[in-house]
């Protein structure tokens, strides 16, 4: 199976002014874990996780005040839509991520996260410990 298989194609867009908690809103309303954030002046690509805004409420951070700019990671590894699953969770696993941006020639098509590969394998598992 492939990322193009698994990815959510309906992602949340944010730029790098939003504050955490705007972005927090969105993500829960969305109810995603990650946000791709297009920074227009620089033409980058980064993401915001969960876990960013978990780490900086944890430092004490005012999540009002907080903007997404500076939480953003930007040395993203990116995924294509013709990569298999293993190759994704390999480099989730690599990484230490749970999300990959998932890249075609022309920007953003989506996003993998752990989550997704598992609700593709799991049905897999299940047929298989069946036919056997």
């Amino acid at each position: 199976m492939l990322v193009r298989d698994a990815m959510s194609t309906m992602v949340l867009t944010i730029g790098p002014a939003h504050t955490l908690r705007q972005a927090a809103r969105l993500m829960s309303a969305r109810r995603v874990g990650a946000a791709i954030v297009l920074d227009p002046d620089t033409s980058g690509v980064g993401i915001l996780t969960e876990r960013d805004i978990l780490n900086s409420v944890g430092l004490g951070q005012d999540p009002d005040q907080e903007t997404v700019s500076k939480h953003t990671t930007t040395d993203v590894v990116f995924a294509a839509p013709a990569w298999t699953l293993i190759e994704a969770a390999e480099a989730m696993t690599h990484g230490g991520f749970r999300h990959l941006i998932v890249l075609d020639d022309h920007g953003p098509v989506g996003v993998v996260s752990v989550r997704d590969i598992i609700r593709c394998w799991a049905p897999a598992r299940r047929e298989a410990a069946m036919a056997g």
